[in-house]
């Protein structure tokens, strides 16, 4: 990490590059037998972070940039077929009190597990709850404010208004705009470090604390199968199908002495699960991810910094969509080094898809930041 602050205070710069690299095999059942495994290596991740105060110690910002292929993946004609190397560019202005606006693109208030940093995860990447019904970034402007509610009790609501189509997105938007709000409630006051953030309990809280959350996002008229995210729902005209799609999220983060739990429900519905052509009856293949999912973690960490993490996730589609509903039981070691900045991990998941014989797979990989 570079910290440099102007002599005359005016501006400040944190610059911090930070990569994951990742090996990955997996066997695949046929029906009758297993294949042999398909493996590969990859950077899964490698990025540029820059923050830092500008003006005023009330007016920050956050730049990330991706270098990766999967982190520049999605090029199409409405980012002008180019890599989308921009991940977040926000300012965040604190005008009064405990209230906050941001403006530009960064990630929405969605599900607990996206919003934390992918560094800081206790296992190889995020869960199947995450990958189907996130909402992740977007560009708008959000309303964020924090309250004290007496003795220990804490509360935190943030509200988004945002284009409606995920990041990157320069011309062409079709459908309207997209609007979400997450409630935030911690009984037992913030945690350490941030901890609530931020996968395991590295800060060994010395007493139980906690935080609930309610997440309720609407894209009106929503032209991607998983409102903000998923592919486009492209007409035999060239125009774009459109329908209003509801996400709801309740999850909840406990952690005590090294004790870690994370939970996590995700609810998606739409006006229209089938798109349709422009006569109104024709189907033109394209379905809306709707369903439900849940996703349960726990952990715990012990006194040499080795945490052992167990989870379970469970995906529901309405029958409508045609999607595979899926079972996924993951074991996960992690090495923490230098905490979060510099760690080894690996796991080994066994996922069902509508009853079927477990399909197996096997991840290691180290993370690295500064």
């Amino acid at each position: 990490m570079i910290d440099f602050i102007a002599k005359d205070s005016s501006f400040s710069v944190i610059f911090a590059p930070r990569f994951q690299t990742r090996y990955q095999s997996q066997w695949e059942y046929d029906g009758e037998d297993y294949l042999p495994p398909d493996y590969n290596f990859l950077v899964r991740r490698a990025r540029l972070t820059f923050d830092g105060f500008a003006f005023s110690p009330k007016l920050t910002y956050f730049i990330e940039l991706g270098l990766s292929n999967h982190d520049v993946s999605g090029a199409s004609i409405y980012n002008r077929n180019t890599p989308r190397y921009i991940l977040d560019a926000v300012i965040k202005w604190k005008f009064y009190e405990n209230f906050e606006l941001w403006a530009g693109q960064t990630k929405l208030p969605g599900n607990i597990e996206r919003v934390v940093s992918s560094g800081n995860l206790q296992l190889i990447d995020r869960s199947l709850l995450n990958s189907k019904f996130n909402i992740d970034r977007d560009i708008g402007i959000q309303l964020r404010h924090k309250s004290k509610l007496g003795g220990k009790w804490l509360s935190r609501e943030k509200l988004s208004i945002s284009q409606g189509e995920g990041r990157n997105i320069t011309e062409g938007n079709i459908g309207g705009l997209q609007y979400t709000g997450r409630f935030e409630l911690l009984p037992f006051g913030d945690f350490k470090s941030n901890g609530d953030y931020s996968q395991s309990d590295l800060a060994r809280e010395e007493s139980v604390k906690a935080m609930f959350s309610f997440t309720y996002d609407y894209n009106k008229d929503a032209v991607k199968t998983r409102s903000n995210m998923g592919s486009y729902m492209t007409q035999f005209n060239g125009g774009l199908f459109e329908t209003d799609i509801t996400t709801v999220f309740i999850d909840g983060v406990i952690k005590y002495n090294g004790f870690a739990l994370t939970g996590e429900y995700a609810k998606r519905n739409a006006d229209t699960i089938e798109a349709l052509e422009g006569d109104g009856k024709t189907k033109t293949g394209d379905v809306v991810g709707a369903g439900d999912a849940f996703n349960l973690q726990g952990s715990y960490l012990l006194k040499n910094n080795v945490e052992m993490t167990l989870r379970y996730t469970s995906l529901d589609f309405n029958e409508v969509t045609r999607l595979s509903d899926q079972r996924q039981i993951t074991y996960g070691i992690s090495k923490y080094i230098v905490g979060h900045k510099l760690k080894v991990q690996a796991d080994l998941s066994f996922t069902n898809s509508n009853d079927q014989k477990d399909n197996i797979s096997f991840r290691t990989g180290f993370d690295f930041h500064f």
